[in-house]
């Protein structure tokens, strides 16, 4: 596939470096692909927004999950991923994350990283929900991410790693072919250079992480406002399973009025034997599933989602009083002081909590090599789409997943290179620079027409987006509330485009405009596949389509941006993956098959 021509409003490229590979995003994907890249031989640099520490591997709680301990096998991991996905993983995928992920694991220990361990020695291994096994390996009690985030940290700086902070990725750019060639990027005014810039480098890795911030509430840093995503779509390429977000079911309540980032009660405090309660002290998840609180995320937030409703109340209680104070203090010391710091106290009293946006399981489509179906631009992390998660991501899924995708991005694109694969034609001279955008669509019309820059959204428009999606298309679904969902984007997007044909009027381009303007998109993408999908399934809830319907809608829902901005969606016609075939680069040994 090609660009779309669709790039948003921003100043000229006044700056431009070039590298073999560019990777936008600083959390465990992301980081782990610049390493392995640069070990590789390959010039890499890495663009990140804020801070190379600030990603959301930072703020994960309960720890990375392998088949590590005695009696476990992938066999076993393979299946408890398969069940959480509610029938749309894909199981090569699948198999590939549990086969490969031990050794990665190790490779990150072998990086820096220090997890917990036993009286033995051996690493500490704890349950969460979905699990059937003791398979998460946790470092600091609650900290595994920071712990993680801090030794690939280290490891990039010890590298010498080119780094550039406080950047945020505007558009993707592409040659003539519609071939990868860099990226466009703005610097806030803190990093090595300030203004708009180019990276120019024939493979893009997205690695930007979630969406969250398309919601009131979510776990998510920020810095989560589906970047990646968007880009990939101005790009030409597909998104899959936008509509599968994943509600964290505890997530400290601190009011109904509470926006932003919440913070997170690890599922590993289920694991350790919390138990939700209602205000009467009544276990309700008992019954439910067979591994009552310990069931897999989106089981848990409809139980409590139906317990809120039939209550009337707006959170439930975890009651995790008999874990004593010293339990508390070791295992769990960051939600314990993250409590403590709203009032509340969990060694005396139990925690009000709710669901709240957590986890994207849908995102740019991807083959099992990373590659997207634009040629040179690959995505891992929770910006891709590989087909692990399905419906539903699995408890502590999430950061293996980075290891292994990005591990075997980095070997794709050495093999690339070492192929000789055709690079982007990129203009000469000082021509370079200021051409450093994407490049049009065969047949573009001179002067952009429908394409081109995509008319921003004022700053404010964020809060807005967030109410919208938070009412129409949060934990809760049904037909009304998406084509009111949809309506209210739909009138943002018109009004955006009113605005930007008066000047005086045109929001200014800037980074809360830029922001705005991407979750406008991703919203419009999950509300429209969350309204094509009839069914509940996984972490889709539809109240007007409570069952689950296999011989509908045991598919998967791709939609891409047409040049004149459209949304395409379209349902595959099996629960299988179409092939991502990219010709610009060559394919290595099978395609939606694990390598040995």
């Amino acid at each position: 596939m090609t660009s779309t021509g669709i790039r948003l409003n921003a100043p000229a490229p006044g700056w431009a470096i070039d590298a073999d590979v560019v990777v936008v995003g600083s959390g465990v994907a992301g980081l782990t692909a610049a390493l392995r890249c640069t070990a590789e031989g390959l010039r890499t640099v890495v663009v990140t927004k804020a801070l190379l520490d600030d990603g959301s591997t930072r703020w994960a709680q309960g720890g990375i999950a392998a088949a590590l301990g005695e009696g476990d096998t992938p066999g076993q991991h393979l299946d408890d991923t398969l069940v959480a996905g509610a029938g749309l993983c894909d199981e090569a995928a699948v198999r590939t994350l549990v086969t490969e992920g031990p050794d990665a694991v190790r490779r990150l220990i072998a990086t820096g990283a220090r997890f917990d361990t036993d009286g033995s020695g051996d690493i500490a291994l704890t349950r969460e929900g979905g699990h059937h096994r003791r398979r998460i390996a946790h470092a600091g009690g609650d900290a595994t991410g920071a712990e993680i985030s801090r030794a690939l940290v280290t490891a990039i700086r010890d590298g010498a790693i080119r780094v550039i902070e406080h950047a945020l990725v505007l558009d993707l750019l592409t040659d003539e072919q519609g071939r990868t060639a860099g990226i466009t990027l703005h610097v806030m005014g803190e990093g090595q250079h300030d203004g708009v810039g180019a990276v120019h480098a024939p493979a893009v890795i997205l690695a930007t992480g979630g969406m969250g911030q398309v919601f009131s509430a979510t776990t998510n840093p920020p810095v989560s406002t589906g970047d990646g995503v968007a880009l990939a779509l101005r790009a030409g390429a597909e998104v899959s399973d936008l509509e599968f977000v994943q509600f964290h079911p505890t997530v400290l309540w601190l009011g109904p009025d509470s926006e932003g980032q919440q913070p997170l009660v690890s599922e590993a405090v289920r694991g350790e034997g919390a138990h939700l309660v209602d205000a009467s002290g009544t276990r309700f998840m008992v019954g439910q599933h067979e591994l009552a609180e310990l069931a897999p995320r989106d089981i848990v937030a409809k139980g409590i989602m139906r317990r809120m409703q039939e209550q009337g109340a707006d959170h439930m209680l975890l009651d995790a009083r008999h874990f004593g104070a010293e339990m508390w203090e070791n295992r769990f010391p960051t939600i314990l002081a993250a409590c403590r710091a709203h009032g509340i106290d969990p060694v005396t009293e139990p925690i009000p909590v709710a669901p709240a946006a957590h986890y994207a399981s849908g995102g740019v489509r991807t083959d099992l090599h990373g590659r997207t179906t634009v040629p040179g631009l690959y995505a891992c992390g929770e910006v891709a789409c590989t087909g692990v998660h399905g419906a539903n991501r699995l408890a502590s899924n999430s950061l293996l997943e980075g290891l292994v995708f990005a591990e075997r991005i980095a070997r794709t694109v050495a093999e690339a290179r070492a192929a000789g694969a055709a690079g982007p034609v990129l203009p000469e001279g000082p021509a370079a620079v200021a051409d450093a955008r994407p490049a049009p669509a065969a047949g573009a019309p001179a002067g952009g027409g429908s394409r081109g820059p995509v008319p921003l959204l004022v700053p404010e428009a964020r809060r807005e987006i967030q109410r919208i999606m938070t009412n129409g298309a949060g934990v809760l679904r049904s037909a009304a509330s998406l084509d009111e969902a949809a309506d209210a984007l739909e009138a943002l997007h018109l009004s955006a485009l009113h605005d930007a044909e008066e000047f005086d009027k045109a929001a200014e381009p800037g980074v809360e405009s830029w922001e705005a303007t991407n979750l406008l998109l991703v919203a419009r993408v999950l509300v429209a596949a969350a309204h094509e999908r009839k069914e509940t399934r996984g972490c889709h809830w539809r109240e007007d389509h409570p069952g689950r319907d296999d011989a509908a809608w045991r598919r998967h829902i791709v939609v891409r941006l047409t040049p004149d901005r459209r949304l395409v969606v379209r349902r595959t016609p099996s629960e299988a993956f179409p092939p991502v075939r990219p010709t610009s680069i060559p394919t290595p040994t099978a395609d939606r098959e694990p390598q040995p």
